[in-house]
């Protein structure tokens, strides 16, 4: 049941990333957070994360609690598209506080290492509506989110800036030899 985490700041092609590694046959886990935006703007909740990030981290939470649940019982090799330590990440970056449970489930929900992160890619990125960071931001995210990950514990790999066939393959030959 080994889950890996695709993580790295928006924009970066890890939703990409993550349907090519589905067609080559692993299981894939969507982002939580880009699901529950859509849910939330289509109820004008004010739970957005541009609103208000302690709320929606606390619903991110409980469902990437859940969806990592699902993925550990379902079995085989899957990748998420973020971790509960994006989580930890984006509050930091936003100065808010991390309250206790949010480590509690980091330690509770294990993933493989290493993480792989991909590189904030100016060529590639766009904002769409549930993007709304400038390239800047992205940058600022991925630092931190570099950060969260290795004061954690985990090993993280940078993945190279280059077409989604051979990211596949780096991924594959990365986790064939763990």
């Amino acid at each position: 049941m080994p889950l890996y985490v695709i993580s790295g700041g928006p924009g970066a092609g890890k939703t990409t990333l993550l349907a090519a590694l589905c067609q080559a046959g692993f299981a894939g886990a969507e982002e939580v957070s880009r699901q529950l935006i859509r849910e939330l703007v289509a109820q004008d909740s004010e739970l957005v994360p541009w609103r208000n990030l302690a709320g929606f981290a606390e619903l991110a939470l409980a469902r990437m609690v859940t969806q990592h649940q699902e993925a550990t019982r379902r079995g085989g090799v899957t990748f998420c598209d973020r971790g509960l330590p994006d989580i930890i990440a984006y509050l930091e970056v936003a100065g808010l506080p991390v309250p206790p449970p949010y480590y509690a489930a980091v330690k509770a929900h294990a993933y493989q290492t290493p993480v792989f992160m991909l590189p904030p890619w100016l060529e590639i990125y766009v904002n769409d509506a549930e993007r709304w960071q400038t390239f800047a931001e992205a940058q600022a995210l991925y630092n931190a989110l570099q950060h969260t990950y290795q004061r954690l514990g985990f090993t993280t790999v940078e993945l190279p800036k280059t077409s989604v066939a051979v990211r596949v393959e780096f991924v594959r030959q990365l986790i064939e030899t763990q």
